[in-house]
C-alpha cells in the first residue's frame, strides 16, 4: 500500500543515507523512490519534491532546528531524529502541508524509527517551529 506516509518513510531513508554518505546521484535516488512507490506517479512526485526540497533547504532548516533544540547540537542528535526534524521542518516552512499535519507525520516517523524519547523531542522542536512560522508566508517554496 503506497501512501503519503510511506513516501515520507522512503524520503527519510534517503535523507538518512545522504547524511552519512552524500554521494548518491539524483537519478538513483529518483529510481529508488519510483521502485518503492510501485510506479504511482503522484506519490513518486510527492516524495521527489520532499527529498529535493529538504536537501536544497537543509542549511536553513538546520539553522532553525539548532535554535529551537535547546541543549542539543545537530551533531549530537541521533541521525534518525535529525532527519525526521529536517523533513518535518521542510514541510512546515516550505511546503503546502499544513503545519499540524507535518508535525503529526514527523512524530509518527519518530515513533517508528527513533528511540522511546524521539517522538516527544521531535514534537517539541517542530511545534515551536510551526508556531514561529504560523503567521509567516511560505518562503522559497520548492
Amino acid at each position: 500500500m503506497a501512501t503519503r506516509r510511506r513516501a515520507r518513510e522512503i524520503v527519510l531513508q534517503l535523507l538518512y543515507e545522504a547524511d552519512l554518505n552524500p554521494h548518491r546521484d539524483a537519478e538513483s535516488a529518483h529510481a529508488f523512490i519510483r521502485s518503492r512507490m510501485q510506479g504511482r506517479k503522484g506519490l513518486t512526485e510527492f516524495a521527489d519534491v520532499l527529498l529535493r526540497g529538504t536537501l536544497a533547504h537543509r542549511a536553513q532548516i538546520d539553522s532553525e532546528i539548532s535554535k529551537l533544540a535547546t541543549h542539543w547540537s545537530l551533531s549530537r542528535m541521533a541521525v534518525t531524529d535529525r532527519n525526521v526534524l529536517r523533513l518535518g521542518g521542510y514541510e512546515i516552512v516550505y511546503s503546502d502541508t499544513p503545519g499540524r499535519v507535518a508535525v503529526n507525520e514527523a512524530v509518527v516517523l519518530a515513533k517508528r524509527y527513533g528511540d522511546r524519547n524521539s517522538p516527544r523531542f521531535v514534537n517539541g522542536v517542530l511545534d515551536r517551529l510551526m508556531r514561529d512560522h504560523s503567521d509567516a508566508p511560505k518562503s522559497g517554496r520548492s
